[in-house]
């Protein structure tokens, strides 16, 4: 496998580039595919396991001494780290990227600028100068946007989430950990943190240079009561920054790539991601419409990866209109989602897919026109912007993933298309038009299991609360905790609908839980209690 440098230049004058270098191998490989709990939690085994995803090379982390290497060569900044390309992005001058060729573990060198081509993007715009735009301040619900696809129907059937674990890459995430709107999220335990990528520092909550993951996060797991509620609230989230809202480059896809990486090791089921790239600060790095074909952007190759690796990938279109889509949102392996306004029309901002894309764009559409957000202040306005539509979307994946969690992403994906209000004649503003996620679910009913259910905890690492899943055939069952010694910490009987296990008062650590049937079925986990 090789890993991938990304290099750019950031101003002519300073002749510095970006780079992806790629490396020529990795260590220890067959041990750590053979001991997958070396590289990976429990949980992302156990997702690859339930949809047939095989563990590879690409799972193996990049060699460090390698990186350590890099950093310690003159000029050279390194950036970002992927171990599915198993690539790192760096910046220096040119000369001193192309010296990293003599170094025998460097496989080969692709820049940022690799092409002068005069049809690159000079003047991108802001991509959030549409959804930044207060269209109307309102105390309202979310009751359209949450009817519009059905998804309300699922929360009374106490499919709101619970047990899916969404990773939301955004641009910044500042006040969620303190602010209102979330506390019944923080409450639950289902806020599980992340990583800044842009800032290196695990305080996710820092970065005050944009709230548009705030607003992203409020359509999914927002809650005020009577007011607002989003389409996913009982999932459990982690977040991640890629993207500095400062400037546009290409080191955000590598971060994105790197995030991706984090959020599959992490047993992430759904990725939402309400960024999109093209154009860049320097025209050099800009990606022409022709490189919007599914294949050829760093984004959209790492998010054909992470789809290979069963992860539900939802991504906003773009707010480009007849522009066009942007990276990742023409992947294959992409759930890429239009908006339209509260009637369900389409939405003069939206992106338009165009033959181009290897499969129809965009897939499907939900509201993200005049959406309603939750800002850092904590107070609910209405933005425009398919980076709403898309969580909004996600979360009502999030519940019809609770309710069916035997399928496969790419099943999710063909049921949901099929329902939507346009199924049977795609166009290029909204797709397969609005989703019936109800009626997604009915379809299912006469549908064959194509993986048993099996057990599943969650969420795991667990902070005090533990979930214990397992088909409904089965009446009783007993778990039991040990330590890494083995010895016995405890023992509960689970019965009918109490699947609750309070694990407050075990100090943080590594365990071992093995859970029982009457009929002598056992699962054993290992659980991180944090």
């Amino acid at each position: 496998m090789q890993f991938c440098v990304f290099i750019l230049t950031t101003s002519v004058s300073a002749q510095e580039e970006d780079a992806w270098v790629y490396l020529t191998d990795k260590i220890d490989v067959p041990n750590r595919i053979a001991n997958p709990l070396l590289i990976l939690t429990q949980k992302a085994i156990d997702r690859k396991a339930k949809h047939s995803v095989a563990i590879d090379s690409r799972d193996v982390p990049v060699n460090e001494a390698y990186i350590t290497t890099l950093k310690g060569e003159t000029g050279i900044t390194v950036l970002a780290k992927s171990k599915w390309f198993n690539a790192v992005h760096v910046r220096g001058t040119e000369t001193n990227i192309n010296n990293l060729t003599a170094l025998g573990f460097v496989d080969h060198v692709d820049f940022a600028d690799n092409s002068l081509d005069a049809k690159r993007i000079s003047n991108p715009k802001d991509k959030f100068e549409i959804e930044n735009r207060r269209v109307v301040f309102n105390y309202g619900s979310t009751q359209n946007q949450v009817e519009m696809i059905n998804a309300d129907n699922l929360h009374v059937a106490n499919y709101t989430g619970t047990g899916v674990t969404v990773a939301v890459i955004d641009a910044g995430f500042s006040n969620v950990n303190t602010m209102a709107p979330f506390s019944r999220l923080r409450n639950a335990g289902n806020l599980m943190g992340g990583y800044d990528f842009v800032d290196r520092t695990s305080n996710i909550y820092a970065s005050t240079s944009s709230d548009h993951g705030v607003k992203v996060l409020s359509c999914m797991a927002g809650y005020v009561q009577n007011q607002f509620v989003g389409t996913a609230p009982d999932a459990t989230y982690y977040l991640f920054r890629t993207e500095d809202a400062a400037s546009e480059n290409p080191v955000e896809e590598s971060y994105w790539v790197e995030a991706a990486e984090r959020a599959d090791s992490l047993g992430v089921d759904i990725i939402n991601t309400s960024l999109g790239y093209k154009g860049y600060d320097n025209s050099n790095y800009s990606h022409v419409s022709a490189d919007l074909n599914g294949n050829t952007t760093y984004i959209t190759k790492g998010a054909n990866i992470a789809f290979d690796k069963g992860l539900m990938l939802v991504n906003s279109a773009g707010n480009a209109a007849f522009s066009g889509v942007n990276a990742p949102a023409d992947a294959a392996g992409v759930f890429t989602i239009a908006a339209v306004d509260s009637n369900g029309d389409y939405a003069w901002f939206s992106s338009a897919g165009s033959v181009i894309q290897p499969t129809p764009k965009p897939d499907v559409a939900a509201r993200g026109e005049s959406t309603f957000v939750i800002g850092s202040n904590g107070v609910i306005v209405q933005n425009d912007g398919t980076s709403f539509s898309s969580p909004v979307m996600a979360g009502g994946i999030a519940c019809l993933m609770q309710a069916r969690p035997y399928m496969t992403n790419a099943e999710i994906m063909q049921l949901v298309r099929d329902s939507g209000s346009q199924s049977a004649s795609h166009d290029f503003f909204i797709g397969y038009g609005i989703p019936d996620l109800q009626a997604a679910i009915n379809m299912t009913l006469n549908m064959p299991m194509s993986i048993a259910l099996e057990f599943k905890i969650f969420p795991n690492p667990v902070k005090n609360i533990m979930y214990v899943s397992f088909p409904d055939n089965i009446i009783r069952a007993s778990i039991s905790i040990y330590d890494v010694l083995g010895k016995q910490i405890m023992e509960s009987i689970i019965r009918g609908e109490n699947r609750i296990i309070n694990l407050e008062l075990l100090p943080r650590g590594v365990y071992i839980a093995k859970l029982k049937t009457d009929n002598q079925k056992t699962n054993t986990f290992k659980i991180i209690k944090e």
